[in-house]
């Protein structure tokens, strides 16, 4: 493989933890990494994808090393991209709608219509979290609404307060545990009678004496007003349609999350859930020579900002060793 001017060395999609990694490792490894960070539209907004991915809706992040008291997530993510810049990546603020896997090399094509060829690509998009997709959950995401009880379940805001916990498989359950740490009370709400979750989780969820179950139930609304942000949910049985009121200062939605892929029409394999699914797990190469795979976007199971950095940095060192590989330099 020989390199050109008007090829690139490497393309990364995305601008999460898993993007701006790779991006830093990539142009300190002198690859001038091209960045696709996103779009700036209002589909995007509704769709939580605007650049710097989930972090940037995230309010304190307290999880994160290096920062013992804690970080917004729109100040951390946007020293990433600073460090990115700094470091020598070139930044596009465009999504990238279609991408060519079937022949070398890559051809890109982003939303402003533009055309690039590339030598490598990191898939780095992320997953979305699945909400209700009610206009009061929306209105009281980041003041009690929450997708992720790992990133937020120990804020002051939380602690020895009464919590709802939304689904019924393994993720809510052991959300719904870890919350116990912090509540004094956790509402697990679920449409359906029995858990979804495997035998030991939905045993160790039921026997906790913090969780008490809503079953048959959705949450209709999410109440609070503007002072103190959200105070409770109001949930109606599906069985009886007898509607009533749970106080509760949080609401953590576990129904799953969807990966960021529709750009790739399906050229890479993924899981029932459609996470992408990697040959070597302990890697970040595809099925595709050349391109890799980092962050949410094939994590179906930690799915946090610190591991998707991780991923990142592993995806441009796996880069970096294949592109030298392939004498591109």
């Amino acid at each position: 493989m020989s390199d050109s001017k008007n090829i690139e060395k490497l393309v990364i999609i995305g601008s999460g933890p898993a993007g701006w990694t790779a991006a830093i490792y990539a142009a300190r490894a002198m690859l001038q990494p091209v960045v696709y960070e996103g779009a700036i539209s209002e589909e995007n907004r509704l769709r939580g994808t605007l650049p710097l991915g989930q972090l940037n809706l995230t309010t304190e992040v307290e999880n994160f090393p290096g920062f013992p008291k804690g970080i917004m997530g729109p100040e951390l993510m946007s020293a990433m991209r600073e460090q990115s810049e700094h470091a020598g990546a070139k930044i596009l603020t465009e999504d990238v709608v279609t991408v060519d896997l079937s022949k070398r090399p890559f051809v890109l094509t982003d939303s402003a219509g533009t055309t690039l060829s590339a030598h490598a690509v990191i898939i780095a998009t992320g997953a979305s979290a699945n909400y209700l997709g009610l206009p009061s959950e929306e209105k009281y995401k980041n003041l009690g609404v929450s997708a992720c009880a790992v990133c937020d379940g120990a804020l002051p805001r939380f602690r020895d307060q009464p919590l709802i916990i939304v689904g019924g498989g393994d993720t809510a359950c052991e959300e719904g545990n870890y919350l116990t740490k912090f509540a004094s009370v956790v509402h697990l709400v679920h449409r359906r009678d029995t858990l979804r979750a495997s035998k030991i989780m939905a045993e160790r969820t039921l026997n906790n004496p913090k969780i008490r179950p809503v079953w048959d139930s959705v949450v209709e609304e999410v109440l609070g007003n503007d002072s103190t942000g959200m105070t409770g949910v109001r949930v109606k049985n599906l069985k009886t349609g007898e509607m009533q009121t749970i106080d509760a200062a949080g609401m953590f939605v576990a129904i799953g999350h969807t990966p960021n892929i529709g750009f790739l029409k399906g050229q890479l394999p993924t899981d029932p859930n459609k996470f992408i699914v990697l040959p070597n797990p302990a890697s970040s190469y595809t099925n595709i020579e050349g391109v890799f795979a980092a962050g949410d976007v094939h994590d179906s199971i930690y799915k946090q900002a610190i591991t998707a950095a991780g991923s990142g940095c592993k995806a441009a060192l796996d880069a970096e060793r294949w592109l030298a590989s392939k004498g591109v330099h």
